[in-house]
């Protein structure tokens, strides 16, 4: 993760020795990561050799395996009656040899949110997830505020924002997080989160619009729009309006918009093949669940398009993207056959 003028590999000499500021540690289950006191940051990779290892055997006779009150590992010598955060069985490594990705494909379905970022340093960027008190967006929190960054929740609960908060705080307490009201489903929540960030002055470096919902029931909001439509894109829609300056001035930047493989499954357009405006709001009578959700996708993906193509040349990019088939979340709540639906799927799916 550490630069190396940072981690001072240009000072030792043998593959093995750690470089000044390091200090390598085990898990409870055995795996060596390694710690960089000068950042504050740890991985699993040795910051020299790049190599991942793991403890062989178990501990000497005599030794116990205890954790501390912040989580930490550490050994007790009954013989000795001293205590250390030293594994005696570092001197016993085995070198982990995970296959090796092609140079086609470097990470596929089973690659983890913190794989993804191993290496990365985000200190300094600011970060707006939509939906992040649960879920795929609190994963993409907690992963990217262990990297560094600076994240805001956007939650339409504050105090669900604020549990979420409390929740990566634990993992890392120096971690830079903080929750704030959103509610998609009302485009003066919207202005008023975006009025409430500017107010803050900072820039804007990665803006994830990944709230959603799906198979709700038939509603307008208090805008007397659809409410799947206007929560999964109008919404994002506004809220990228409103920031787009911002995200300029921060370049390079970027929006990423969280769509899916059911935007293949609906049609936006009437018979004549113009946009049918309709479709995108419509009535009680002609209203679906499943293609509701599948249009608003539709609309994410056209949207990231246009917005990168207007973008781009100010340094703010633009991708959409599907998360995965099926991924067991609290995306399904509100309808029992989709609950059904999802946990018999669970076991062939991703988890969060």
């Amino acid at each position: 993760m550490a630069a190396l003028k940072y981690a001072g590999l240009e000072d030792t000499d043998s593959e093995e020795e750690l470089p000044p500021g390091w200090e390598e540690r085990t898990t409870k289950d055995g795996w060596v990561y390694y710690a960089n006191h000068l950042e504050e940051k740890t991985q699993w990779e040795h910051p020299k050799s790049g190599k991942r290892k793991r403890v062989a055997g178990d501990l000497p006779y005599g030794w116990e395996q205890e954790t501390d009150e912040n989580g930490q590992v550490y050994f007790v010598d009954h013989i000795n009656k001293r205590t250390t955060y030293l594994d005696p069985r570092l001197a016993f490594t085995v070198e982990d040899n995970p296959a090796k990705p092609t140079a086609r494909q470097k990470y596929d379905g089973n690659s983890t949110a913190m794989e993804i970022l191993q290496g990365c340093d985000l200190s300094g960027k600011v970060v707006i997830i939509t939906g992040a008190n649960s879920g795929i967006g609190f994963e993409t929190a907690k992963s990217l505020a262990l990297h560094g960054a600076y994240v805001i929740l956007a939650c339409r609960s504050l105090s669900r924002g604020s549990d979420a908060v409390q929740r990566i705080l634990g993992e890392w307490h120096k971690a830079k997080v903080e929750a704030m009201t959103l509610d998609l489903a009302s485009l003066q929540s919207v202005q008023d989160f975006a009025e409430a960030f500017k107010s803050k002055n900072l820039p804007l470096h990665i803006l994830i619009c990944n709230a959603a919902v799906f198979g709700v029931p038939w509603c307008l909001t208090e805008d007397g729009l659809e409410s799947t439509f206007q929560v999964n894109h109008l919404g994002h829609f506004y809220l990228v309006q409103l920031l787009e300056e911002v995200l300029r001035q921060s370049s390079p930047a970027r929006v990423v918009v969280v769509s899916s493989e059911s935007h293949r499954f609906t049609e936006i357009k009437d018979s004549s093949g113009k946009l049918d405006f309709s479709l995108l709001s419509p009535s009680k009578k002609e209203y679906w669940a499943m293609l509701a959700y599948n249009r608003s996708k539709l609309c994410n993906i056209l949207f990231s398009n246009e917005l990168n193509r207007r973008l781009s040349p100010h340094g703010v990019t633009s991708n959409s993207l599907h998360p995965g088939n099926m991924i067991y979340s609290s995306l399904h709540r509100n309808w029992w056959l989709y609950t059904l639906l999802f946990t018999l799927a669970r076991p062939f799916t991703k988890s969060m």
